[in-house]
C-alpha cells in the first residue's frame, strides 16, 4: 500500500470522527488546491437524545431503534440507548444529590442486535427518564430512534410523537405557546461530560418577550430539564417562537405542546431559517391548519403561499402571500386548507429572499374529539431518509416534489419479531404531494422502518404520520424525514498530503 492510500485513509478517519454528529449529505465547496470532488462515506459514530416522554401517570411510551443496512459500512460496532442519568459510571456528579457516585449504569433501554431489523422497548408512568444514545461501526449510519407516547385523558391526551435527535448548538421551535389552554415545555438534555449552559429567548407578535431567566439554564452533564414556557413570562400569546441557544455545549432539544382541548404533542426544531421552505404531510382530513412563521433577521420576509396537491401547486384562496415582520412572530390561519386531498406546504419569497422559519399546527377529529399535530419546515430528504415506528394502516407517507419530477424508492425493513424486507419505487411529479402506500414487510411480525432515497437529483420532502384512535379520538402524530446523516463528505486527497506520513 502506498503512502498516498495510506494518507486517504488516515485523513477520512479522522474527519469521518470529527463530523460524528453532523454527517452531510453533499459536498461543500472548499476551494482548497488539494481536495478533489468529495466521495461519499459511512459516519463511524453518531449519537441521538430522546426527551422524558410524559409527566402523566397513564402515559405508555414505546422506543423504536433502526439502522439502515448502508452500503461499505463497518463490520464491527454497537448501539445503545440509556437513560441519561446513567450514562456516567466513573465518579462523576448526581445530578439530583450533587454527590459523587460510581453507580454502574443500568441496563440500556434499548441494544440492537443487526441494521436492517427493528428493535423496541417500551416504558410507562410519569418517571421515564429521557435518554441519551451512541451508536459506532455498522450501526451509525442512519442510525433512527422514535419515540411515541399514548396518553388516555388529561392535558395532551392522544397520540404524542417524536424521532430522538442528534445534539446541537442552537434551535428554532415557531409553534409555541404561552395561552391559558397551553401547558408548553422545552426539554433540554445534554449527553455530555461537561455542563451546558442554554439561553432560551421567546418572540411573539410585538418582538422580543423579556425573560425572567436572563442568564440562562444551566444543564448538568448527563441530564435533562423540562423548562415550562410560561415560567420564562408573564404574557400569554397565543403564538410564540422559542429560540434555543447554547452558550456552551451542546443539547437535544424539543417543546412539548399540550392542550386541554385538543390534545398534544411533540413540536421538533424547525430547520435552520433559509428564504425557501416546504412543510410536508398536512393529512387530507385537517379540519384546521394554522402557520406559525418567524424571521430572525433585520428585514421583514414576504412569502407567496401555495399548497403543493396531488395535482399540482395551488394559492390558497384568502391566503396567497404572509408578510413576516423582523423580530416578530407572525401567524395565519388557513383552515381546511387541503380540502379532503394530501397537501404540503410551499413557501417562497415574493420578491428578495429573507432567512425564515416557521411550523404548522395541525388539527384533526370534530367536536370535544379533536387531537392535534405539527409540522416544521424540514430540509429535503437529501441522500436517503429513514423513518421508524411503522405499523401498517397507521402509518402514511407523505412525498412532495416542489419544483420537478422525483423518482423514489421506498423500503419497508424486517419487522421487529420477524418478516421480510419490501421495496418499491414510484414517482411524484413536479409540483405535487402524493399520500402513497408504503411498502409493508412479507409476512410483517411487530413494527418496521421504512427508508426513502430518492434516485433522482430534483429535492424531495418527507413526512410520515402515525394514527391511533383512543376512545374515540384520532390521535395521530407526524414526523418529518430529513436526512437520517447517514453519509459524510470526505474529499479525496491528492499527492501532496502524503507529506502527513512522513
Amino acid at each position: 500500500m502506498n503512502r498516498t492510500t495510506l494518507s486517504l485513509i488516515a485523513g477520512t478517519t479522522a474527519l469521518a470522527a470529527v463530523t460524528a454528529f453532523a454527517a452531510l449529505d453533499s459536498p461543500s465547496a472548499s476551494g482548497a488546491s488539494t481536495a478533489k470532488a468529495a466521495a461519499e462515506l459511512p459516519v463511524e459514530r453518531a449519537g441521538l437524545v430522546c426527551p422524558a416522554p410524559s409527566l402523566s401517570d397513564i402515559a405508555d411510551t414505546s422506543y423504536t431503534s433502526f439502522t439502515p443496512v448502508t452500503k461499505g459500512a463497518a463490520s464491527g460496532g454497537k448501539a445503545e440507548l440509556q437513560a441519561a442519568a446513567e450514562q456516567s459510571a466513573d465518579g462523576t456528579s448526581d445530578t439530583k444529590t450533587g454527590k459523587d457516585t460510581k453507580k454502574k449504569a443500568e441496563k440500556p433501554v434499548l441494544t440492537p442486535k443487526e441494521p436492517g431489523t427493528p428493535v423496541t422497548g417500551d416504558t410507562s408512568g410519569a418517571d421515564a427518564p429521557a435518554l441519551v444514545g451512541t451508536a459506532d461501526g455498522k450501526f451509525a449510519p442512519g442510525w433512527t430512534v422514535q419515540e411515541t407516547t399514548e396518553i388516555a385523558a388529561g392535558t395532551g391526551r392522544g397520540l404524542q410523537g417524536v424521532n430522538c435527535t442528534a445534539p446541537d448548538t442552537e434551535f428554532w421551535f415557531p409553534g409555541a405557546s404561552t395561552s391559558t389552554d397551553r401547558t408548553d415545555y422545552v426539554h433540554l438534555t445534554n449527553p455530555d461530560d461537561s455542563a451546558a449552559v442554554v439561553d432560551i429567548e421567546l418572540y411573539g407578535k410585538g418582538g422580543a418577550i423579556k425573560s425572567t431567566v436572563p442568564d440562562g439554564f444551566t444543564i448538568p452533564p448527563h441530564s435533562s430539564k423540562p423548562i415550562l414556557l410560561s415560567t420564562l413570562t408573564d404574557e400569554q400569546q397565543t403564538d410564540l417562537t422559542v429560540h434555543v441557544n447554547v452558550r456552551s455545549g451542546r443539547v437535544g432539544a424539543a417543546v412539548q405542546a399540550l392542550d386541554d382541548k385538543v390534545g398534544g404533542d411533540w413540536l421538533a426544531a424547525a430547520a435552520d431559517p433559509v428564504g425557501s421552505l416546504v412543510l410536508p404531510g398536512i393529512p387530507k382530513d385537517a379540519i384546521d391548519v394554522r402557520l406559525i412563521a418567524f424571521t430572525p433577521g433585520d428585514a421583514d420576509a414576504d412569502l407567496k403561499v401555495r399548497l403543493a396537491s396531488p395535482d399540482g401547486l395551488i394559492t390558497p384562496a384568502g391566503n396567497e402571500t404572509l408578510h413576516v415582520k423582523s423580530g416578530m412572530t407572525t401567524a395565519a390561519d388557513l383552515g381546511d386548507v387541503t380540502r379532503g386531498e394530501a397537501g404540503s406546504l410551499v413557501l417562497t419569497p415574493t420578491d428578495q429572499s429573507v432567512p425564515v422559519v416557521a411550523a404548522l399546527r395541525v388539527i384533526r377529529g370534530k367536536g370535544a374529539k379533536q387531537e392535534t399535530a405539527f409540522i416544521p419546515a424540514t430540509a429535503p430528504v437529501g441522500t436517503r431518509a429513514t423513518s421508524a415506528d411503522n405499523s401498517g394502516k397507521s402509518s402514511a407517507l407523505s412525498l412532495t416534489a416542489p419544483t420537478a419530477t422525483v423518482t423514489v424508492k421506498v423500503t419497508a425493513s424486517a419487522g421487529s419479531e420477524g418478516g421480510s424486507p419490501v421495496t418499491k419505487t414510484y414517482t411524484i411529479k413536479s409540483g405535487t404531494t402524493q399520500d402513497i402506500s408504503a411498502p409493508v414487510p412479507s409476512g410483517l411480525k411487530g413494527t418496521y422502518a421504512l427508508t426513502v432515497e430518492p434516485t433522482s437529483d430534483a429535492p424531495l420532502y418527507a413526512s410520515r404520520t402515525l394514527s391511533a384512535t383512543e376512545s374515540g379520538i384520532p390521535g395521530f402524530t407526524i414526523q418529518t424525514l430529513p436526512s437520517d446523516r447517514g453519509l459524510v463528505a470526505v474529499p479525496e486527497a491528492d499527492e501532496d498530503l502524503s507529506v502527513l506520513q512522513k
